[in-house]
């Protein structure tokens, strides 16, 4: 007998390769027949009775095929499927609202006009003010954390030894968990001492303080991945410390830290609570943060959604807002996947 026939026969009987796809059509029209003889009206109700048949019917034409051992297997497969498109859904839903209502006055005049003297209720205005004051506000917040959180990751891996660097990871763990309001609230109380008015800077520093923590724990991750032996190689070669640091273990994984930064930018873009707080808001066009009221995108998604009702120009324009704000972090999360990629190691020869 040959070696092919023994490994076939060793393995015993298995299901073809399109299977899992033929198990889950089945399961898609059974669940519609059953919602329809049930009279099911919501696809809630039906994707869960597909999912359930898919399970179901993965699990028992394996085991009379497979056997038990290799069906619990693919249940196992199976139920990672169910969970990443249960989880698709709702992202895909959102998105397609998203658009569909957001490009309605989405346009060239949208995106490079401000609201200036258009009440919420009349038609026209634009975005452009809030995207300048976006543009700033999470700029500025980036300058101060970034560098801050960097070093702080820096020196827990390379560094950190005692009490102090328990301490550090420690805030930084609480700070993780620190909702966005409780930021504002802090930087609230400092300007109601030194008797300051609202003004774009004071955002820019509650953000910072709730993408610190994200950098922190994102580049410290980052940084222990780098091997100790390049560490070891360039300190055998009487490198010191800090240029080892600067000019080994950073390059290495300069990609993985840029992403990290770039998600913690992702994840400040879209709060609102401290920029109320802080910035309140302006419909006209202010470029100096360090001066005066600004707007920002999510507050005036906040703005244009609370003052329109339900329905009217104003709730369009906070739908092609929160599409704008949509696209933006996307641009990041792909920005920030193009310069990891780039950056990444060579591992060929």
């Amino acid at each position: 007998m040959s070696t092919a026939a023994t490994v076939s026969t060793l393995q015993g009987a298995r299901l073809p390769k399109w299977a899992p796809y033929a198990i889950a059509a089945g399961s898609v029209a059974l669940g519609l027949g059953i919602s329809a003889a049930a009279s099911l009206d919501s696809s809630i109700q039906w994707a869960l009775i597909a999912a359930l048949l898919f399970v179901g019917g993965t699990y028992g034409i394996a085991a009379r095929v497979e056997g038990r051992r290799q069906a619990k297997d693919r249940v196992a497969t199976a139920l990672v499927w169910v969970a990443f498109l249960l989880a698709l859904i709702p992202l895909i839903s959102l998105v397609w609202t998203t658009v569909a209502r957001g490009v309605k006055v989405l346009d060239f005049y949208f995106l490079s006009h401000s609201m200036g003297l258009v009440a919420d209720d009349e038609p026209g205005g634009g975005i452009y003010h809030a995207i300048l004051g976006s543009l700033e506000q999470v700029g500025l917040a980036t300058v101060i954390a970034a560098p801050i959180g960097v070093l702080t990751a820096i020196y827990l891996v390379e560094y950190g030894r005692g009490k102090l660097a328990k301490a550090v990871t420690f805030f930084v763990d609480v700070m993780t968990g620190i909702p966005s309001i409780v930021a504002g609230l802090f930087i609230l109380s400092l300007m109601l001492m030194f008797d300051m008015q609202p003004f774009g800077f004071a955002g820019s520093m509650a953000l910072a303080i709730l993408m610190m923590p994200v950098v922190v724990r994102s580049t410290e991750e980052m940084l222990k991945l780098v091997p100790n032996e390049l560490r070891e190689a360039s300190l055998a070669l009487g490198v010191p410390k800090w240029r080892t640091i600067l000019k080994v273990v950073l390059p290495t994984s300069i990609g993985g830290i840029t992403t990290g930064i770039m998600l913690a930018v992702a994840r400040i873009a879209g709060e609102t609570a401290p920029v109320l707080l802080l910035v309140w808001g302006n419909s006209l066009i202010n470029a100096n943060p360090f001066e005066g009221a600004q707007q920002s995108l999510p507050l005036y998604i906040y703005q244009q959604y609370a003052n329109s009702g339900g329905a009217g120009t104003a709730y369009d324009r906070a739908w092609a807002a929160s599409l704008t704000l949509i696209a933006f972090v996307m641009i990041l999360n792909a920005a920030a996947r193009g310069i990891a990629r780039w950056k990444a190691p060579k591992t060929g020869r």
